[in-house]
């Protein structure tokens, strides 16, 4: 997935062929080169990622004599010692890869255990196909899988496609922590993907047997441990740097990778005239505080504009996270300098630092305070006062968007159970079938996790470390990284530090409706507290605004009546009814108008590629 070196492997005999770009991160000499072959020729391999636990790992193969120092060998030989399932038990790190058995004819294809490399596979005209990205598997000979509208129900709620799902029939997604073994045989009717790492099982797992610890003694352990995991992923022979946002967790990072440095850390931040969306003056002060090297750089509209028509390329699948823009022009800027970069990703699943976790438990508690008939009545009563002209009418409505505040309260306040709440928290559209064309009435649902030991807030958590977090966030990094050619590494995403975390109480994270707080105590040993505690921001970009002004042609041009019911995916009126009210700035549809774009946007590219 790099621009460093390329290598094709074919076994005729077997009808088996790899295919590898390299991102050489360590071990740049050719001895690093992919596919590569075990010591003794049983297994080949094609491989991205990055091991960090290497060094202890080779003090088990001393009897090897290996031709250099990539990681990859080291996973060879691993296997070839101790077998695949041994072997995925005992290293540590983000990685995707694909291993052929010489000897049994097995294809073996394997996943990270949180999701922060990707792996697709499917079939494609018999024959079956894989790689990191859609875009590889596409260039197979007369590909012509169709769009799966069950897919598109699923982006339009959640503005991602949840794994093991794609855009495409018969094309999935390998899930985090699994793999899957195919012979020649199994072709016809591929296995199920077996686990060889359960989130859910580790945080079951920890919530039963908890450790009962002091503050002091978590905040220790916890800081520790931390600090180890970002030590060994700093390890790397090209440039290696941070994303600095000025938020609790990249400054955590970027506070424990200067404490492991004998020079400054280069880091990088993007910043936005809109004040309301700028972090960088935040992320400077932490920077000055720490003595990092910093970079930043202020983004316009017009920026935007340069990354939206790459948008497509980039992801390969409908992906609507705006956030997508500034990762991606940050993800530019900082591989003008370094080829690693280290982020903050994860902190928000694990320490509990999205706001609707806080909102979901208040929500639920003060809806049930009324009976279930009641809130029908309610619920009711607050549509009717939700349209635009009956907000105009009100003489307490000082905001145009007191309309959608409105209807919000009236779609959440008949839910029947946390799920619903939690439900209404992540979708972006509550009822897909409004505007995509289906027969299909399968359950686009993202099921709330409901597991007997954890609360609700603990559900919410666990259900985005399994979904949100692998089929948004870290596709946004990886693609946007990969993109320029940049490594990101996520110390939040080690799986001792999960594993620790689940088993440490809730109010370690949560606590007197402070989210994160034994960060916060961390974060308090290098930085002073006035620079960092404040209201969570997250990565956004001014997109309302946008849409009404620098992005209005392009919109418009991709909302065209008559393309889009020639297309023949979605229902147009529902959609340009929402577009002529967000325009007029009566109502913010934000959210509910990306996904759309995303989607038009993608199948514009899909016509000319």
């Amino acid at each position: 997935r790099g621009p460093d070196n390329s290598g094709i492997w074919l076994d005729n005999d077997a009808g088996v062929a790899f295919g590898h770009q390299r991102l050489a991160i360590l071990d740049l000499s050719s001895a690093g080169h992919q596919p590569m072959q075990s010591h003794h020729g049983q297994y080949v391999i094609i491989y991205n990622g990055e091991i960090y636990n290497t060094k202890p790992l080779k003090k088990q193969l001393q009897e090897y004599s290996f031709s250099g120092h990539s990681d990859t060998e080291i996973i060879l030989a691993l296997i070839e010692k101790f077998g695949l399932e041994e072997t995925l038990q005992q290293i540590t790190g983000m990685f995707a890869f694909a291993l052929w058995d010489k000897l049994d004819k097995k294809l073996h294809l394997v996943r990270d255990r949180v999701g922060e490399k990707p792996l697709y596979y499917g079939i494609v005209n018999g024959a079956l196909v894989f790689g990191s990205e859609l875009k590889a598997i596409r260039e197979y000979p007369n590909f012509n899988n169709q769009i799966a509208r069950s897919s598109i129900s699923m982006f339009m709620e959640y503005g991602y496609i949840p794994a093991p799902k794609s855009i495409y029939e018969d094309i999935y997604k390998l899930k985090p922590g699994t793999f899957i073994t195919i012979s020649k045989e199994s072709l016809h009717h591929l296995p199920e993907p077996r686990e060889y790492w359960s989130a859910i099982q580790k945080a079951k797992a920890g919530i039963i047997s908890p450790q009962q610890l002091s503050d002091a003694v978590a905040i220790n352990q916890v800081h520790t441990l931390l600090s180890s995991v970002v030590k060994n992923q700093m390890v790397s022979d090209v440039p290696i740097g941070a994303f600095l946002s000025g938020g609790i967790d990249s400054s955590l990072i970027t506070a424990l990778m200067q404490e492991n440095s004998n020079q400054p850390i280069k880091t990088f931040t993007i910043g936005f005239q809109e004040k309301q969306y700028n972090e960088a003056e935040y992320a400077k002060a932490i920077a000055n505080n720490l003595q990092t090297d910093h970079t930043e750089l202020y983004v316009s509209a017009h920026d935007a504009l340069s990354v939206i028509p790459k948008l497509p390329v980039i992801y390969d699948e409908p992906f609507a996270d705006s956030s997508a823009i500034p990762t991606y022009l940050v993800s530019k800027l900082t591989r003008q300098h370094v080829t690693v970069c280290l982020s903050g990703d994860g902190g928000d699943e694990l320490f509990g630092g999205y706001n609707r976790y806080l909102m979901g438990k208040s929500i639920w508690k003060k809806i049930t305070i009324f009976p279930y008939p009641i809130r029908i009545i309610l619920q009711k009563i607050l549509f009717s006062l939700s349209s635009p002209l009956a907000c105009r009418g009100l003489s307490y409505a000082k905001t145009p968007m007191l309309s959608n505040k409105i209807q919000k309260l009236a779609s959440i306040i008949a839910e029947q159970s946390p799920a619903g709440v939690y439900q209404h928290l992540i979708t972006q559209w509550q009822i897909p079938s409004d505007i995509v064309k289906t027969n299909d009435l399968v359950s686009t649902k993202l099921l709330l996790n409901q597991i007997e030991e954890m609360n609700f807030v603990e559900n919410m958590m666990i259900t985005d470390t399994i979904s949100y977090l692998p089929d948004d966030i870290l596709v946004k990094v990886d693609r946007a990284g990969m993109a320029v050619g940049l490594e990101n590494r996520a110390p939040f995403l080690d799986h001792n530090l999960i594993e620790m975390m689940w088993s440490l109480p809730l109010n370690i994270k949560i606590r007197n409706h402070t989210t994160k707080w034994i960060l916060r105590e961390i974060l308090s040993k290098y930085v002073p507290e006035p620079l960092f505690n404040r209201p969570k921001m997250g990565f956004g970009i001014p997109l309302d605004a946008w849409l009404r002004g620098p992005l209005r042609d392009w919109s418009e041009n991709l909302l065209d009546k008559n393309k889009i019911e020639q297309q023949g995916f979605l229902r147009s009126e529902p959609i340009l009814k929402k577009w002529h009210e967000h325009l007029s700035g009566r109502r913010n549809w934000q959210y509910q108008l990306w996904p759309i774009l995303m989607f038009q946007s993608w199948l514009n590219n899909l016509k000319y590629s």
